[in-house]
């Protein structure tokens, strides 16, 4: 019995850094109960929740083509740059004017470490609004390619 092929679908990554801590004015806390919780180390469950959770509807596959392992959302490579692996909302939490206030929080996260260059990557596949919310937060454009992402 052949396997079915797996459905590409085509997108347009952006790649984004940032150069300097943000000097944009901390957003205000947003309105009702939300938390900024750092994890260290979540447990997997817990992480392929989230992943599964914020970035389904997005097409984010990456995560699930390896087995259980740590991960994490902040990525320092060592070399004075480090990367937002992944940024996301849960879709209860969409639309609620929170993006920006949890982005500025990982954007602060990251530049409390000693680096040079915070990076981040978006598609065409993200939520419409993903690379307007990095472009105001400072992010710059520095490349794109066109890619497909491969569903199981």
């Amino acid at each position: 019995m052949a396997s079915a092929s797996p459905r590409r679908i085509p997108m347009t990554v952006t790649f984004l850094e940032m150069m300097a801590k943000p000097t944009a004015l901390p957003p205000p806390i947003p309105r009702g109960k939300i938390a900024f919780l750092r994890s260290e180390h979540p447990p997997v469950h817990f992480y392929r929740y989230l992943y599964d959770t914020v970035g389904g509807k997005y097409f984010w596959v990456d995560r699930k083509k390896i087995g259980d392992a740590g991960m994490a959302e902040l990525d320092f490579r060592g070399d004075g740059t480090a990367n937002i692996a992944y940024f996301g909302l849960t879709p209860e939490a969409t639309g609620k004017r929170l993006g920006y206030f949890f982005l500025y929080q990982a954007c602060m996260s990251a530049w409390a470490q000693p680096i040079s260059k915070l990076l981040v990557n978006t598609c065409t596949l993200d939520h419409p609004r993903a690379l307007p919310l990095y472009q105001r937060l400072g992010f710059r454009p520095y490349s794109r390619e066109e890619r497909f992402v491969e569903l199981p």
